[in-house]
């Protein structure tokens, strides 16, 4: 056995090592793994209508929606922001993609979204 002391943040620890055979020393054993907790089920967000426009303005990172810039109706050209996302502390503008009239808005402010979700559509 070998003792040693060893400091963290400014505190001394005294910790003992058994020899293995070999002069290596032993593993510990390891405690057994704990199950994960279980996410709780995410909610689905509603579904857009299947009519409710031919072009589809989706994320492009997952965030959350900081800010809906554009309203259903609206006339937007092709660069205009549609969503506003808040992503690892940066505002990231959801463009259109082309121009048109926005038919739906799929989000809410504060609303989680993913990679690839739908935020609006456009006719």
């Amino acid at each position: 056995m070998k003792t040693y002391t060893i400091t963290v943040n400014g505190v001394a620890y005294d910790v003992t090592v058994e020899e293995g055979a070999g002069g290596a020393p032993a593993a510990a054993p390891k405690a057994a793994p704990k199950a994960a907790p279980k996410a709780a089920p995410k909610a689905a967000a509603p579904a857009a209508p299947a009519s409710a426009g031919a072009v589809k303005v989706t994320a492009s990172v997952p965030g959350k929606v900081f800010k809906v810039e554009a309203s259903v109706g609206q006339q937007v050209n092709a660069g205009d922001p549609i969503v506003i996302l808040e992503a690892m502390k940066m505002e990231i503008p959801v463009v259109a993609p082309q121009g048109g009239t926005v038919a739906s808005i799929d989000v809410a402010v504060g609303q989680a979204v993913e990679n690839g979700d739908v935020l609006a559509s456009l006719n």
